[in-house]
Order: structure tokens, then C-alpha cells, then sequence
């Protein structure tokens, strides 16, 4: 067969070779215009994301130049906002302020307060009080004679030994606090005293201990209390402002400006840098500063502005690349986002696919093309090689039995009269020609069914009724004694009862040709089947078949190696009992099979009621 396909082989595969060739050049084609198609988009969303980005370090730049006025009045006076600043200088954070209290529920500021009240009422004061209060105690009668000069003098006296004489913040706090409630008359209140609340003592005063204004420093020496100390200092703080008239909106809102806690700076910068895309940052020799930036703000006024200059349309935005934490400007890359640029990415990509799709297509009608040819040209040469061996088999097959007539009736016709030992020919005439007849009766009823043309007549009938037929068919036509038992009870199939018993004999003279035995067992059982109706086993002692087998002796023709015994048949036995059980709805298989035996497992449908 080899042979007979080898032009078309060959003329197929030069054929396809040259398409292939063809194929892949015109591939090569699209693809490189898909490579150019890109490149002219990449080209210009570089040149405008080169310029998005360098607008972008103009704008941090200048944003932080216009804060350094706010950013250094934030340190150096607690009461400016200092929200939104960082300063770092010699390794020391200045901005943005540590504003946590500290850890714990202990109050040493108020238990120095309640101490000092005491002291004053009972005129027994302690060190380090004592000087202090008696100084407080002389500018007080001053005040209540009215006596303003001299309460003035005796005040100066007192504020400045207190800022030549500092004290610890959790005494010099609470100390402050008291000389203010005990000195302040509203509008006759010392300046001295009144700008203790708020403004400070001048400079002229001197000493490590001057004071910056009990508001400034409470803020300042927050993260020395805890926040129920903290809270009893800010009450009182905020009573005495009130009752003087000084102002503390700016003061309450720097206790509430939350903290921004502790911002790490990475070490080793070299130029500005975007610090969790919240903070920008610039190093100098000894500090660095920075402030927050609204990124996301900076990035729609990028946008904007590449839209008023008609760089896209409205739909197009600047992103940034990337989302990592610490972003050196030199390393910021901006992305420019166009809708439409992604619409004609896309129709590149469409365009592209589309004409690969048709060329696979191409490729691939060409496969099936050559291949269905293939199997066309080899189904055409199995075909006929199929037909010549069934010529052929049937021919013998036909050709023995009637010559085997033909011989035992002449024979019979010669000695019958003369030898009473021949008796038996008209027996075994009558056994060949039933086996013509059977193996007629198989093709015909094999052609039929293939094509077809056999319509069921189904009727309920018995199976022990079937397993008579069968003991009765192989009564007289097989030449080995042969030994039918059968446990199938009250057993009621719907089937064709021509069909079935025609199935059942196949499966009886195949036992019989495929067996080295005697005499030959055969046995039929059957068995409900929940939800399928009745499985009937049909087992015999014969030779068994290997499991790679058992799916290939059900095809047309097929017939298995009868292991050195010739064995007569068409090769359709089988396949005429796969196509009876279709027929009927049901299935045939093996279900085991062995040097001992082989088992047909034959599941009928559930009969309707």
C-alpha cells in the first residue's frame, strides 16, 4: 500500500512545502509592519513622558523654594504650623514636630502644682520653691495695694531669677503657670507677666532659662508629659489666655496638628527625592529639607496644561511608572495615558492577528487539505484490499461447504445402500449446509442492519425461552459435544426475538471455533440491573483473548489469531452482536476472559411497563 501512495506523498508534501515558504514570508511581512506601527506610537509617547517629567522636577523644585520662609519660621517658633515641612539638621529632626506625649499615666507636673498651691497657702515653702514664692508672694501684695510701679520692679526682679535660675520642665512648667494665675489682673496685669503667656520674656534678659512663652513651651516640652499631664497644663493654659486676652487659636491648633511621627531618611542621597510619593525632599550639606507635595494635584496640572497645549485630548492623563517608595528625581519617569493611543495599539494588534489568523488558516486548510487526501487515498486502497479479502474468505467459505455437500451426497448416493456405517452422512449434510446458511444469514443480516434497512419488531419474550432456541440451534450443527447450563429465572427481555437468538448463536459457534476442549461449557446468567434493566453474562470455556483485544474484536472483519488451529469465518460475528445491541438500545462488552474462558457482559435496557 506504501507503494501505491508514494506519488501522491510526494506531490503533496513538495506542494506543501512551497505554501509553507509562501506562508512565512508573507508572516514576516505583517510582522515587521506591526514593528513599525509601534514604534511611531513609543516614539512620541517617549518625547511627550520626557517632557511631562522634566515639568514635574520644575514644580517640586519651585514649590519648595517658595516654602523655605514658612519652613524656617516653623522652627523656630512652635506656635507657626508646621505641618507639611521636614528639616533635618546634623542628624536631628526639627519638622515635622514630635508631638506625641509621653508613655505612662503619671503626673508629675500636676502633683508640682497641687505642691507649690500648698506651699504658697501655708507659707511653708521647700526648695527649690522657696526664693520663687517668696518673690511671687512680695509682687502679689504689690498688686492687691496697687501699687503698679513697684509691682512692675518686683516682678522684673522675679522673672529674672527665674530665668537665671532654670528649673526641670515638669517644676519650671507648673511654676509658670501658678505665677500667671496668682499675677494676672486682666487689663492691669503686668507686661512682664502677660508676656510670659505668650510672647516670651525680651532678650535682654538673659540666662539659659528664659522663658519663649508658657504656650511655646508647652508645645515645645510636650513629649516630656504624659497626655493626662499634658492635658492638665493645656486646660489651665488655655483658661489663662482667655482670662488675659491673648490669643490661642493658633495655639490649639498646634496641639492638634497630628504628628507625622518620626520620617526616616534613607542615607546616602545624593539630589532630591520623592519620599512615598508624599514627600520631597532635598539633601544640603548639614540638613535636609523638604515639604509634603499633593502629587496627584501636580500630576492634573501636568495633564492640563499638555491638553491646553494640544499635546492630547481631554481624555489623556500623566501617571507616574512606578510606585516605589523612595524615587530619586533622576530616576522619575512619567507615563503619558492617551485612550487613543491605546485604541490604536489595539487596532495594530487586531490588524495584526487578523492577518495571522487568515494565514493560519491558510496553513492549516493546507494540513487538512493534504491530510484528508491521505486518508482519502488510503481508505480507497483499505477499501478495496477489504473488499478482496471478503471476496476471497466468503468465496472459501461458500466453496467448502457446498463442495462438502456435493462429495458426502454422491458418497451417499454410491455406498449407503452397501455400508450401513454411512449412516451418518445425511447428518452431516444437513450440518454443512446449515452452516452455509448460517454464515449467509450473517452477511445479510450484517448489510442490512449497517445500511440501515432492518426495522426491529421488539416483543416481550422469556429468555429461557431464547436459551431453548439456542440448546435446539446447536443441537445438530457443531461437530464438538456441547455442554449449555443457564440460571436466568423468570428473566423478561423487549427485544426482536430473530435478532437476539441470531446474536446469542454467534456468540455459541464463536465459544465452539475459539476452544481446545470437551466438551465445550457454555453458560448463560442474568442479573437486574438497577436503573438499566438486566445484565445477562454469557461465558465460555475456550480460549480467551489478551485485553488489548477485547475493544478490536467488536470492528468489521476483524478476527483474532485462533493460536494454530484454522478457523473458518467472515470476521463479522462479533460486530453483527454490537450492531444488534445498538439496535436495542443496549450495550454488548467483555467482561473478562482468560486461558479458563472468556465472559460477554450483554446489558439490556429497562422494558417499558
Amino acid at each position: 500500500m506504501l507503494r501505491r501512495l508514494l506519488p501522491t506523498l510526494l506531490a503533496l508534501g513538495c506542494g506543501l512545502l512551497a505554501l509553507t515558504w509562501g506562508l512565512v514570508s508573507l508572516q514576516r511581512i505583517f510582522a515587521q509592519e506591526r514593528e513599525d506601527a509601534h514604534a511611531q506610537l513609543r516614539s512620541r509617547r517617549d518625547a511627550l513622558e520626557a517632557y511631562a517629567t522634566q515639568a514635574l522636577r520644575h514644580r517640586l523644585g519651585k514649590q519648595l523654594e517658595g516654602s523655605i520662609t514658612s519652613l524656617h519660621a516653623a522652627m523656630g517658633n512652635p506656635l507657626a504650623p508646621g505641618e507639611g515641612f521636614y528639616l533635618q539638621f546634623r542628624g536631628f529632626q526639627f519638622l515635622p514636630r514630635l508631638t506625641l506625649s509621653a508613655p505612662g499615666a503619671s503626673t508629675p507636673a500636676r502633683q508640682h502644682y497641687r505642691e507649690l498651691v500648698r506651699a504658697l497657702a501655708e507659707s511653708t515653702p521647700a526648695e527649690p520653691w522657696r526664693e520663687r514664692l517668696v518673690r511671687l508672694r512680695a509682687v502679689e501684695g504689690a498688686l492687691d495695694q496697687k501699687k503698679a510701679t513697684r509691682a512692675n520692679t518686683l516682678a522684673e526682679e522675679l522673672l529674672r531669677h527665674h530665668a537665671t535660675h532654670p528649673l526641670p520642665p515638669e517644676q519650671e512648667l507648673p511654676f509658670v503657670l501658678l505665677l500667671l494665675e496668682r499675677l494676672q489682673r486682666g487689663e492691669a496685669t503686668p507686661p512682664l507677666v502677660r508676656a510670659l503667656l505668650r510672647e516670651g520674656l525680651p532678650e535682654d534678659f538673659g540666662g539659659i532659662g528664659r522663658s519663649a512663652g508658657l504656650q511655646r513651651d508647652l508645645l515645645r516640652e510636650r513629649w516630656r508629659f504624659t497626655q493626662r499631664d499634658f492635658d492638665f497644663l493645656l486646660a489651665h493654659t488655655v483658661r489663662l489666655s482667655a482670662a488675659l486676652g491673648e490669643p490661642s487659636d493658633d495655639f490649639l491648633a498646634r496641639v492638634r496638628e497630628p504628628s507625622a511621627g518620626m520620617l526616616v531618611i534613607p542615607e546616602g542621597l545624593t539630589g532630591p527625592t520623592l519620599i512615598g510619593q508624599r514627600w520631597y525632599v532635598e539633601p544640603l550639606a548639614e540638613q535636609v529639607r523638604g515639604i509634603t507635595v499633593e502629587l496627584d494635584t501636580l500630576l492634573r496640572d501636568i495633564s492640563q496644561e499638555m491638553r491646553e497645549r494640544g499635546h492630547f485630548g481631554q481624555d489623556g492623563l500623566v501617571r507616574l511608572k512606578t510606585t516605589d517608595t523612595l524615587l530619586p528625581l533622576e530616576f522619575l519617569r512619567l507615563e503619558v495615558a492617551v485612550p487613543q493611543w491605546l485604541a490604536a495599539e489595539t487596532a495594530i494588534e487586531q490588524r495584526y492577528g487578523l492577518k495571522t489568523l487568515l494565514v493560519a488558516t491558510c496553513g492549516a486548510l493546507a494540513v487538512a487539505i493534504v491530510v484528508m487526501a491521505v486518508v482519502a487515498q488510503h481508505g480507497r486502497y483499505r477499501y478495496v484490499e477489504l473488499k478482496s479479502d471478503f471476496v476471497a474468505t466468503v468465496s472459501h467459505e461458500l466453496r467448502t461447504p457446498l463442495a462438502s455437500i456435493r462429495l458426502l451426497a454422491e458418497t451417499l448416493e454410491r455406498r449407503l445402500s452397501r455400508a450401513p456405517e454411512m449412516g451418518d452422512y445425511p447428518s452431516r449434510i444437513i450440518q454443512a449446509a446449515d452452516g452455509l446458511h448460517f454464515l449467509v444469514e450473517n452477511i445479510l443480516s450484517f448489510n442490512r442492519i449497517d445500511k440501515g434497512r432492518w426495522k426491529p419488531k421488539p416483543a416481550r419474550v422469556r429468555l429461557e425461552e431464547l436459551v431453548a432456541m439456542l440448546r435446539s440451534d446447536l443441537a445438530g450443527n457443531t461437530s464438538v459435544p456441547v455442554q449449555l447450563t443457564s440460571d436466568v429465572g423468570d428473566v423478561e427481555l423487549e427485544v426482536d426475538p430473530s435478532l437476539l437468538r441470531l446474536l446469542l448463536s454467534n456468540l455459541a459457534r464463536n465459544a465452539c471455533a475459539y476452544n481446545r476442549r470437551s466438551p465445550v461449557e457454555l453458560s448463560l446468567r442474568a442479573y437486574p440491573h438497577p436503573g438499566h434493566g438486566c445484565v445477562v453474562l454469557f461465558g465460555d470455556n475456550g480460549i480467551g483473548m489478551p485485553e488489548s483485544e477485547w475493544e478490536n474484536v467488536f470492528r468489521d472483519f476483524y478476527r483474532l489469531d485462533s493460536q494454530g488451529t484454522e478457523v473458518h469465518g467472515s470476521g463479522l460475528g462479533l460486530a453483527l452482536c454490537r450492531k444488534i445491541m445498538a439496535l436495542h438500545g443496549g450495550r454488548i462488552s467483555i467482561a473478562s476472559s482468560g486461558p479458563e474462558g472468556t465472559t460477554f457482559s450483554l446489558l439490556f435496557p429497562e422494558p417499558p411497563p
